[in-house]
C-alpha cells in the first residue's frame, strides 16, 4: 500500500525539496503551505495533494488534515518542518517576537501532532519527524529565541517517543546543521533588521555576527537534509536522533561523548566567543 505523509512549510527551500523527495520515492505527499503554490502538483500529478496550511491555527491544521486523508485514505506520517527564526540581542527582543517564533516552532508543531495523531492511531506503524536544530541541543549566541523553541521541541518529542511506543507511533528528530543561502535564513535576516541593538551590545554584536560569517564549518546541503528527513520516516527502529552536518556532528561528539567543561570551552572557541573574551581583558 502506498504511504502517505504530510509535510508543513513546503513553500519553499527544505520543504519543497522534502516533498520533492518523498514524491519520488513513491509517496503520497500532502504539500501544505500558508499559500498554496499549485505547481508542486502539477509536477507529481495524482502524486502530491498542495493545501493551505497554518500551523499556528488549529483549524487551519484539522482542515488539511482532513482533506488529505480523504484525498489519499490515510495518513503514515507527518513532518513538522515549518519554522521562523530571528537574530537579536535579548535585551532588545520584543516579547511579541518571542511568542511569534514559540507560536510557530512549537504551538504549532503541537497543533499539527495533537490533529494527526487520532489518523496515524489507526496505522499498524506511523511515524512523526519534527525538524529540529542542532542548536535544539547545542546553543548559540543571538538566537535565543529560536533556541528556546527547539530546545522545547526536542523535550517535547523525547517525551512523546516513549508516550506514543503504546501506539505504535514512532518520533524521530532530524537535526540540520546551518543551511546558508535558504529562504528560511533570508527571513530569519529580515526580522532581524528590524530589531535593535542596544548600545552597549554593539561591539560584541557586531563580533559574534562576525564569527557567523567566519563560521569554521561547510554549509548543510537541503538535499542531505531531506534525505534524512525520509530516512527517518522510514525508519521503524526506536532510533530518536539525525544529526545531519558537519557542524552538527561535531556539536553532538562534543555535547554527548566529552565533560561538560570540554563542551563549553569548545563551544566558546567556535563560537567565537573565547575570541571575545580575549578582546574585551
Amino acid at each position: 500500500m502506498t504511504k502517505t505523509v504530510l509535510i508543513t512549510g513546503c513553500s519553499s527551500g527544505l520543504g519543497r525539496m522534502t516533498a520533492i523527495h518523498f514524491a519520488s520515492q513513491g509517496w503520497n505527499v500532502i504539500a501544505t503551505m500558508r499559500k498554496p503554490e499549485p505547481e508542486l502538483a502539477e509536477n507529481h500529478p495524482g502524486r502530491v495533494l498542495v493545501h493551505p496550511l497554518d500551523v499556528s491555527d488549529r483549524q487551519s491544521v484539522d482542515t488539511a488534515i482532513a482533506a488529505g486523508v480523504e484525498h489519499f485514505g490515510g495518513l503514515d506520517a507527518i513532518v513538522n518542518n515549518a519554522g521562523i527564526t530571528m537574530l537579536s540581542v535579548f535585551e532588545a527582543t520584543p516579547a511579541e517576537a518571542f511568542r511569534r517564533i514559540f507560536e510557530t516552532n512549537v504551538f504549532g508543531v503541537v497543533n499539527v501532532i495533537q490533529s494527526a495523531l487520532p489518523h496515524l492511531r489507526q496505522r499498524a506503524r506511523s511515524t512523526i519527524v519534527n525538524v529540529s536544530s542542532g542548536v535544539g541541543f547545542a546553543a548559540v549566541p543571538l538566537l535565543s529565541a529560536y533556541v528556546a523553541s527547539k530546545h522545547a521541541i526536542e523535550g517535547l518529542s523525547e517525551s512523546l517517543s516513549y508516550e506514543l511506543e503504546s501506539q505504535n507511533i514512532g518520533i524521530k528528530l532530524v537535526e540540520p546543521g546551518a543551511m546558508r543561502n535558504t529562504n528560511f535564513t533570508a527571513t530569519g535576516m529580515s526580522a532581524s533588521e528590524a530589531a535593535v541593538v542596544p548600545e552597549g551590545y554593539k561591539t560584541y554584536f557586531d563580533h559574534a555576527l562576525q564569527s557567523m560569517i567566519n563560521y569554521p564549518f561547510a554549509s548543510t546541503d537541503e538535499k542531505s537534509v531531506a534525505e534524512a528527513i525520509y530516512a527517518a520516516a522510514s525508519d521503524s527502529s526506536g532510533r530518536l536522533r539525525y544529526v545531519v552536518g558537519p557542524d552538527v556532528e561535531e556539536y553532538a561528539r562534543l555535547r554527548w561523548s566529552t565533560s561538560e567543561d570540554h563542551y563549553l570551552a569548545e563551544m566558546s572557541r567556535l563560537t567565537g566567543q573565547s575570541a571575545w573574551r580575549e578582546m574585551a581583558k
